[in-house]
């Protein structure tokens, strides 16, 4: 009989650490710099996350130079899909449009304290590339 009772109050345990490793992602606005491939200033990037149970959603604003995702000086929000949450991980896409053709960017992200690995996928017809960087969480 006790190794039913502890394993009755293991389940609830472990459903409060997921609930808990997963609140993590739920803090709001995250920032990543990375370098531009030209030479020029950083490219920002903003995730600006909601966490619900497993589900992630929100959005993500970059500069695109123009291709989809508003004028580098003026990047517009786009919508998260398909985010989900797996202990201290969070998987979710990104759909733009780039030369009348829709492209999806894969973001595979670790959370560690206020800190977010992020790693990028896109195939623009010529192959996946990926990109991989470091957002912080975004003071209040």
């Amino acid at each position: 009989m006790a190794p039913k009772l502890l394993f009755a109050h293991t389940i609830p345990l472990l459903v409060l650490l997921c609930a808990a490793m997963s609140a993590d992602f739920s803090g709001g606005k995250w920032t990543m710099s990375q370098e531009a491939s030209n030479g020029g200033p950083p490219r920002m990037t903003t995730f600006d996350l909601k966490v619900d149970g497993m589900t992630v959603t929100g959005t993500v604003t970059a500069p695109m130079g123009g291709r989809g995702g508003g004028a580098a000086s003026d990047p517009a929000p786009i919508a998260i899909a398909n985010g989900k949450v797996n202990g201290n991980t969070i998987n979710f896409d990104v759909v733009r449009i780039f030369a009348g053709k829709s492209a999806t960017t894969r973001y595979e992200c670790t959370v560690s304290g206020d800190t977010i690995h992020v790693k990028q996928t896109i195939d623009l017809g010529d192959g996946p590339r990926t990109v991989e960087g470091n957002a912080k969480r975004a003071a209040p």
